[in-house]
This record gives C-alpha cells, sequence and structure tokens, in this order.
C-alpha cells in the first residue's frame, strides 16, 4: 500500500494544484519511484490511498504501470512486467483523509481480498512523500516476516536534524522495535515509514475500527505499532541507503540539484 491522501501543507504553494506524491524529484514523481521498486522486485498488484487531489493520481498511474513503454505494439507484456494498481479514494468517499491506520483499515479489502482462500495476510506500506531510491522491495523480505509471527516488521534510520527525538528504538540482539518512553537516554531512530505488515494488526485487540472502514474513522498508526511493541511483537532493522523525507520545498530543491 502507498500512503497518498495527505494534503502536505508544509509543501504549500507547490501541492495547492499537485498532490505531493506526483512532485517530481529527478525527473520523475515521487510515487513513480515506490512503483518502479515494487516492480523491480517481482510485486505485481498495489494499492494506493487517495484524498487531495486525489484524481491527478489516477490519471497520472491509471491502473496498470509498467517499468518500460511498450516500443513493440506488436509485444504483450508478460504479467510479472505490469504492476496492477487499485485505489481507496478517502477524500471522494469521506470527504477527507483518513489518517494513516484509518486509511489502512479502509483499504483492506483491497490489500487481502481472500484470506478465507488462504491468500497472504502480509503486505508492505510505504508513504508516497518518501525518496528512498536505494531501497529494495524483496520476496526474501516478506518471507523472513512471515516466517517471524510478528504483526510488524520497520525500516528504521538514523534521524534527521529537524527529527532529532526520533520514533522508536531497536534492540539490535533480538531485532525488535522498542516503544522508548519520554526523556529515555536510550538511542532511537526514525521510521523510514516504509515497513511489513499483517492484517492481524488492523484488528481486535490491537484496533476497534470495523473491518473495511465503515465509517470512515481517522486513527493514526503509531498509537497501534507502540501498543503491539509493549508485547515484543513489532521487529525492525536500521536501513543505511539514500532517504529523504520530502516535507519541504527545501527538501526538494535539495534533491533536485544538479
Amino acid at each position: 500500500m502507498l500512503l497518498a491522501a495527505g494534503r502536505g501543507e508544509r509543501m504549500r504553494p507547490l501541492t495547492d494544484t499537485c498532490p505531493k506524491p506526483l512532485l517530481r524529484v529527478r525527473g520523475k514523481p515521487l510515487l513513480q519511484w515506490h512503483l518502479e521498486a515494487l516492480l523491480r522486485g517481482g510485486f505485481t498488484r498495489a494499492v494506493i490511498n487517495t484524498a487531495w487531489l486525489g484524481a491527478r493520481i489516477v490519471q497520472e498511474f491509471h491502473g496498470v504501470f509498467a517499468l518500460q513503454p511498450l516500443l513493440d505494439k506488436r509485444r504483450q507484456l508478460l504479467s510479472q512486467e505490469l504492476l496492477h494498481i487499485d485505489y481507496s479514494h478517502e477524500e471522494q468517499d469521506f470527504g477527507s483523509a483518513l489518517e494513516t491506520a484509518g486509511g489502512i483499515c479502509r483499504a483492506l479489502p483491497l490489500l487481502c481480498p481472500s484470506l478465507e482462500a488462504g491468500d497472504s495476510d502480509v503486505f508492505w506500506v510505504l508513504a508516497g512523500d518518501v525518496f528512498a531510491p536505494d531501497f529494495e522491495f524483496t520476496g526474501v523480505a516478506v518471507q523472513r516476516f512471515v516466517a517471524s509471527g510478528k504483526l510488524a516488521h520497520l525500516w528504521l534510520v538514523p534521524n534527521p536534524p529537524y527529527k532529532p527525538d526520533g520514533d522508536f528504538g531497536l534492540e539490535v540482539e533480538s531485532g525488535l522495535a522498542l516503544n522508548l518512553p519520554p526523556n529515555d537516554p536510550g538511542p532511537s531512530y526514525t521510521y523510514s515509514t516504509i515497513g511489513l505488515y499483517r492484517s492481524a494488526l488492523f484488528g481486535p485487540p490491537w484496533c476497534s475500527i470495523a473491518a473495511g472502514n465503515p465509517a470512515g474513522i481517522k486513527a493514526p498508526l503509531a498509537p497501534l505499532l507502540r501498543a503491539a511493541m509493549d508485547q515484543s511483537l513489532v521487529s525492525a532493522e536500521l536501513y543505511s541507503g539514500a532517504w529523504t523525507d520530502v516535507g519541504t520545498p527545501e527538501r526538494l530543491a535539495q534533491l533536485n540539484l544538479p
């Protein structure tokens, strides 16, 4: 699931006419970098949630995304060369974005449509406004997560200057993410907003929102993660590759310097 429903207030006036995930970095929309990486990793289905200017995102990517244009019109692209996209239109359905957990709950029927048939209940979640060009989405990471029995696995990054306190701790030996109390002296890290999740995290006892979030309840993700961390059900690892939260016009301009 690619999170693309935010208004991008700090990016105004750029986001007054362009949804934040479509702002261009090095010649491509931010969201396209993720779509290309997912397809290179062998993943062929994605869900994008939308709100502010969501129709622009649909116009940009439609329902199918391919790494390369089909130059030879006689050749049919193979299924593994195509990423099929479904959309969860939060503003269209409810008038505004539903925050991260609310949006994931809303999209669960698209993310895990056939749980009763034995399909996987595991999915990636990544923010559409993060630039991580070197991150690799791999089947090996998914298999390792499935075998762990955890509810979530997070990739953490060193705290950037604008977020010195970070989000979570990490117990390196066990690989557990830690819900650090306020003013804890231990090292903390920032959540990269890239992670693997089980659908169970978005149901009882962790989340009280009804399946599919038919009421359009807004809910943040952090409280669910912290509750699961307290039960040692969230793992994590450090990511040392290039990573930028493209949260201000200045950071966007820095990425686009020659």
